[in-house]
């Protein structure tokens, strides 16, 4: 299937426009592009923001009739779908319904002035598409004839963030081992990491499915039903079954980065101080001071190859469902033994004290 790196995100939202002035004031995205009833789509506004290698898509219903509508009714604001970079989306396509998956959107051709893109979706998981992208010419023209881009941006904010790093996705019990083998089965995806993670009288149970190249990883975690009800039971409670939980987005400095989102508005999950009292002794001294470490709340943990630094921002939905991290790797292939215990953790934290 050749898949890539993750072409593009694009959420279903109530409101693109205010969606999207959040993303450029608080993280540094800006808007390149529209889609709508001036590019003859009269039942969508869509906009496309970008920022270093991130793509998003933001997706308001105009009419009852485009699925964005009853998404956000059922899940409230959320990602509908995780493209992927394809050599052939047509071949894509094909083999993934071929391998089980269920068809969303037939494959279309786009063309314009010497750029074409091919699309195709089929469904992931809950209500959450994959979109098979084909790109020959232009890359910034996105999506030829229906995309209307803009201008460069004259006074564009410091680009603090690079790609997406990976998804979190939350599924309901008794699905994580199925989903593995729809990801191995139709996607060729390889399951890279498995962790059981127990905090008081909760417990979860995750693995992390990653792409051939590497590029493309999902973090799949679902509650465990015989222990106390906990915040993957409340996030699908909230969002009404599935959905991706958070995206994490690849940052070149964090203890830089978190500080200059902070003054933009951005707020982050905080983490008690006997954390990092306790920091040295757990792991070592880590790449990046610990005084740094402590004063911007950044997590650290390891695997075989190196060290991983994470914050969790707080959820800025009403219905505190999906949220945002910031990572920034120091070699680290996967999430380490403590990487998604500290999530939950900084989830459970936030959640005591709201």
């Amino acid at each position: 299937m050749h898949i890539g790196a993750v072409d593009h995100v694009e959420f279903y939202v109530g409101d693109a426009q205010q969606s999207a002035f959040y993303l450029c004031t608080a993280f540094g995205f800006r808007v390149c592009g529209q889609a709508g009833p001036e590019t003859g789509r009269p039942d969508r506004r869509s906009l496309l923001l970008r920022q270093g290698g991130i793509e998003i898509v933001l997706t308001s219903a105009l009419s009852d009739t485009h699925p964005a509508a009853a998404y956000v009714a059922q899940h409230g604001d959320g990602v509908a779908n995780i493209a992927f970079e394809v050599t052939d989306a047509e071949k894509a396509f094909a083999l993934a319904v071929e391998r089980g998956a269920t068809a969303v959107e037939k494959p279309e051709t786009h063309r314009k002035d010497g750029t074409e893109v091919v699309t195709a979706s089929v469904l992931g998981f809950g209500d959450v598409a994959h979109r098979f992208v084909q790109r020959s010419g232009d890359r910034e023209q996105f999506l030829p004839g229906v995309m209307d881009i803009f201008a460069e941006d004259p006074d564009p904010c410091e680009e603090l963030l690079s790609t997406v790093d990976h998804a979190a996705i939350c599924l309901p019990a008794g699905q994580l081992r199925p989903t593995v083998a729809f990801y191995e089965k139709v996607f060729g995806f390889q399951q890279i990491f498995e962790e059981f993670i127990e905090v008081g009288e909760q417990a979860m149970d995750s693995k992390v499915v990653q792409s051939p190249s590497g590029k493309v990883t999902f973090t799949l975690i679902e509650p465990v039903t015989d222990r106390k009800p906990g915040q993957i039971d409340g996030f699908l409670a909230r969002h009404n079954g599935a959905g991706v939980q958070h995206l994490a987005l690849l940052a070149d400095d964090i203890v830089t980065a978190v500080p200059a989102l902070e003054a933009r508005g951005v707020r982050f999950l905080e983490t008690p101080g006997t954390y990092y009292d306790e920091l040295e002794s757990r792991l070592g001294r880590p790449d990046l001071k610990t005084e740094d470490l402590r004063r911007t709340n950044v997590l650290v943990d390891q695997d075989h190859w190196g060290q991983v630094f994470q914050i969790f921002t707080q959820s800025p939905h009403v219905r505190k469902t999906f949220f945002w991290e910031v990572i920034d790797r120091h070699g680290a292939r996967t999430f380490g033994s403590g990487n998604i215990k500290a999530l939950y953790e900084a989830v459970a934290r936030e959640k005591a004290t709201a």
